[in-house]
């Protein structure tokens, strides 16, 4: 499993501005899609190209354009859609599919309760969202879930990851082509499962209590 971990000024400034208690959910969210466009340049840096010959005002030359199949971006319910719009803003032709996960407070287990995928993703780069990597659950889930279904190259974009949680992910993925891109690593996980400092429940943030 590859693992990058931002290292620039303007995503740790956001990060600072998420993580005060203070910050209003309008900020909050507007700030989460900028950071993932941020992540996003990087989580693409291997996207699939193919080349194409194009007619400039000057000469003839060659470029690239995304390569067919179209990419895939997977937000997991309900947190995760806080980043679709950051990630579509950097690959609007990629298709958006959706992954309903919740994890029991008490065992820490997720669950899915809902999903919008095809059933064959065979060829798919597979790009999902979910805004905090705690104990791995939920993500490494979700990334099971579509190597079920035939993916092959998954990225999972985060904007806060613990050791623990990239621990449980490179031991339930093994050898699979998985690269994780995250905002920053944080310290730890607390006794109830949260990211120590991180920035609290990052669903409620975004949309409030339920």
């Amino acid at each position: 499993m590859r693992i990058h971990v931002a290292d620039h000024p303007l995503i740790t400034h956001k990060l600072t501005v998420l993580r005060n208690r203070e910050t209003p959910s309008p900020v909050f969210r507007q700030l989460t899609e900028e950071l993932v466009t941020l992540l996003a340049y990087e989580a693409t840096r291997g996207v699939h190209v193919s080349p194409v010959e194009i007619v400039t005002p000057v000469t003839t030359t060659t470029g690239v354009r995304l390569s067919d199949p179209r990419p895939i971006v997977v937000p997991i319910l309900r947190a995760g859609l806080g980043m679709l719009e950051g990630m579509v803003k950097l690959l609007p032709s990629a298709e958006v599919g959706f992954l309903g996960m919740v994890r029991n407070e008490e065992t820490l287990e997720p669950t899915t309760y809902a999903e919008r995928l095809p059933e064959d993703l065979s060829d798919r780069q597979c790009f999902v969202l979910d805004p905090m990597l705690a104990t791995g659950g939920s993500l490494g889930a979700a990334i099971e879930f579509l190597f079920r279904r035939g993916a092959q190259d998954v990225t999972a974009i985060c904007l806060l990851g613990a050791p623990e949680g990239v621990q449980a992910i490179e031991r339930q993925v093994g050898d699979k082509d998985v690269t994780l891109v995250l905002g920053a690593m944080d310290e730890r996980l607390n006794e109830k499962g949260y990211i120590v400092p991180g920035l609290g429940d990052a669903g409620d943030r975004l949309y409030g209590t339920v």
